[in-house]
């Protein structure tokens, strides 16, 4: 009898305790959550739209480290990022064109990106493209570069998402990631993202993804006035 008392005491105190973690689990999640804790999603309009992606803190942006200084991230691990699969590495690829060395094609069909070398080869990157109804082709040349570049939703955008920054700083929470190739006069560009999964998808509003560390590679490789073909 004195053994089942105390059996039942001890499990009254134990579901206590677990009532109370439990309890302050919504709270610890809620503190995650705003701008402060790391925007992540899908690009919209060329902007794009967040939610609060949890275990990535300021510092830290899938295996890159920021150090806030505008140099480029030191890299923890080769693959640029979780999630991705290993066909979208960067490598050396067979690939002719008639487009002279130095041409970038973008062949949002097949997901690649491809930096043309001469010699019938080419560096080729792995890609996120835009989603149905968002797809396009073109040739536009590169007209600015920027690293780390700075994020300002426009007025349509703060319409349809309230709450949103007026300006977010270059980092590793930015959408727009570690570079940034804008092309022509258009809304479209070629950057890195915090969202490494979305490589090999098509989620964008038409704008080219990479991860952060492909994007500093060709952002090193070409120059402004560069031929981009996206086909």
């Amino acid at each position: 009898m004195a053994l089942a008392v105390a059996s039942g005491a001890v499990l009254a105190i134990l579901v206590a305790v677990l009532t109370t973690l439990l309890a302050a689990v919504p709270a610890a999640a809620q503190g995650a959550g705003g701008f402060g804790g790391g925007l992540y999603g899908i690009d919209d309009g060329n902007y794009a739209v967040f939610s609060s992606r949890p275990g990535v803190g300021s510092g830290d942006a899938g295996g890159i480290h920021y150090d806030g200084s505008g140099s480029s991230p030191v890299y923890q691990n080769g693959g640029g990022g979780r999630g991705v699969d290993a066909e979208y590495n960067r490598q050396i690829v067979p690939y002719v064109s008639a487009d002279p060395p130095g041409t970038v094609i973008v062949d949002t069909g097949a997901r690649f990106l491809y930096l043309l070398q001469g010699g019938g080869r080419a560096v080729r990157y792995g890609i996120g493209v835009g989603r149905e109804g968002f797809a396009w082709n073109g040739a536009e040349r590169i007209s600015r570069k920027a690293e780390w570049p700075a994020w300002i939703p426009p007025a349509e955008m703060h319409a349809r998402r309230p709450g949103l920054p007026e300006r977010m700083e270059g980092g590793p929470d930015n959408p727009l990631g570690a570079r940034a190739l804008y092309l022509g006069n258009t809304l479209y560009r070629i950057h890195g993202t915090n969202e490494a999964d979305s490589i090999g998808q098509a989620v964008s509003s038409g704008c080219i993804r990479m991860r952060n560390d492909d994007v500093i590679d060709l952002y090193n490789r070409v120059r402004i006035g560069t031929l981009v073909r996206v086909i």
